[in-house]
């Protein structure tokens, strides 16, 4: 019988295998490695394997195992890939695992292969016949993008858990509530020209210097009228996050164009933030007809919320020792609720650590989440 890697053996593993998601093609990469590696190890204990192409992407899989058979059980998920790197601000290599002062050093460690090594290790002595209910583990494509494993996985509904456990690095926290998130481009089209005459030709600039005072206006209606006290930052966010346009001083700007991103509060729907920009620009796009334009940049991301009176999010704050809580970033919770089932986020390592040079996850988070898979697999699946 083939054996699996300990957890130090497998975390090294996963962090060795690149898979790295991207917008720029140049940094982005497959991850069929790591789904290749993850299928062996729980092949190898017993699960059935799917490995399923996710449609639109480069070469990008998501992978689902599955112990046991019957109706409901539980979902351990995660996500495959990991954020480029600067290996110039690094004090190790990325992708070797570093052991010092207590702390595993890597890229992917905390964000969040590890959550990976962790369940390989809370799944070593399952026997299948023990089971009464299924346990499965889904490894998803680019969540640091676009989300397309997550969002394809729920489309489809190829499995529908009692539970699903979303291992993204809370210092396990059970997390049931998170903002959404959306990004849009405003482009303004104006006419060039020599900036010595410039009554022939329309500033891109100035009309976007119209744009920005209106959405700093829907920034501050966003932050009076929408409300929730369980976020550290209650209100939604808009954010003015990059801006482009012209080429020259002395040349009447042509095109100028803005990227934003939206964060909705939880019981918002995206297409009311969306209404909310439309109506936001309507009277300048009235004003300079046929000038103003906004697209979507990405597929946007919803909010999330998963009732605390429910049954998983009481047994998590039991099991953790810890309260549920919200925050303000954005995962793969509310397209894996979809699915039907009761839905946390709780895993090892902190936020803190995600996307930074010399990502850790301390030694210290081991026993405790070997100690919070056993206790869950325990209550969804025996």
């Amino acid at each position: 019988m083939r054996q699996i890697p300990n957890f130090v053996q497998s975390l090294q593993q996963l962090i060795a295998s690149p898979s790295i998601s991207s917008t720029q093609e140049s940094w982005d990469q497959g991850n069929s490695d790591i789904i290749n590696i993850l299928a062996t190890w729980f092949e190898t204990l017993g699960f059935d394997i799917n490995i399923q192409p996710v449609p639109g992407t480069r070469n990008k899989f998501n992978l689902l195992a599955k112990l046991g058979s019957g109706e409901g059980g539980l979902l351990l998920a995660g996500h495959s890939d990991t954020v480029p790197f600067d290996e110039n601000r690094w004090q190790s290599d990325p992708l070797k695992v570093l052991s010092k002062e207590d702390k595993f050093y890597g890229l992917g460690t905390c964000d969040m292969k590890g959550f990976f090594a962790f369940i390989l290790q809370a799944c070593e002595h399952i026997k299948k016949q023990d089971l009464k209910k299924p346990l499965y583990i889904l490894a998803t494509a680019d969540e640091e993008t676009t989300m397309a494993g997550a969002r394809y996985f729920s489309e489809n509904q190829f499995v529908k858990p009692d539970a699903a456990i979303i291992g993204e690095p809370t210092n396990l926290v059970p997390v049931i509530m998170h903002k959404g998130h959306m990004s849009h481009r405003i482009k303004v089209q104006g006419k060039s020209g020599h900036s010595s005459t410039p009554e022939f030709g329309v500033n891109a600039i100035e009309i976007m210097s119209e744009v920005i005072t209106a959405l700093l206006q829907l920034k501050q209606t966003l932050s009076l009228n929408f409300q929730n006290e369980s976020f550290d930052v209650p209100s939604p966010t808009l954010n003015l996050g990059a801006i482009s346009g012209g080429d020259n001083a002395n040349r009447i700007c042509g095109q100028c164009a803005l990227d934003l991103d939206m964060r909705a509060l939880p019981g918002m729907a995206d297409s009311e933030l969306i209404q909310l920009l439309a109506e936001c620009l309507a009277p300048l796009a009235e004003k300079y007809p046929g000038r103003i334009t906004f697209d979507e940049l990405h597929p946007s991301s919803p909010s999330f919320e998963q009732a605390k009176e429910s049954e998983l999010a009481t047994l998590s704050e039991h099991v953790s020792g810890h309260q549920c809580c919200a925050v303000n970033y954005a995962t793969e919770a509310p397209f894996i609720q979809q699915l039907g089932c009761q839905t946390i986020v709780m895993g090892p390592g902190s936020i803190a650590q995600a996307h930074q040079p010399n990502e850790f996850l301390a030694f210290s988070e081991i026993t405790k989440t070997q100690h919070m898979l056993e206790k869950m697999i325990n209550h969804y699946c025996y």
